[in-house]
């Protein structure tokens, strides 16, 4: 991942309402969320909704998919990760087992079992 990509996803999040959003997208994978669904689990007018999907939509972070009238968004997975692997990148100095209780916080990515 590029710097610049990094920078323009950190800085879509940087917002309380399009973290939350993200996060919500995330939690609904695979299947994703309509954005009035969005709008409404969050309590945030449709055309507020609009504007922060648009942004996350910006910085890749988001994904479209139109199904009849409505847009379903889905959390790019794909890109959260680049994002983690990026910040990551020179974690520990060469000290993976440093980065284990990291990866032990997160539910979706337990750390490899050590081999014998």
């Amino acid at each position: 991942m590029e710097e610049s990509v990094a920078l323009a996803a950190l800085a879509a999040l940087a917002q309380p309402t399009r973290l939350a959003v993200f996060r919500l997208l995330v939690s609904h994978e695979p299947r994703g969320l309509a954005a009035g669904d969005v709008a409404s689990a969050l309590d945030v007018p449709q055309n507020t909704m609009s504007a922060h999907l648009a942004v996350l939509a910006r910085a890749a972070l988001v994904a479209t998919e139109r199904q009849g009238r409505s847009i379903i968004y889905r959390a790019r997975l794909d890109a959260l990760r680049a994002l983690m692997v990026f910040l990551a990148r020179d974690c520990c100095s060469a000290h993976p087992e440093l980065c284990t209780p990291l990866l032990a916080d997160l539910a979706c990515c337990p750390p490899a079992k050590a081999k014998p």
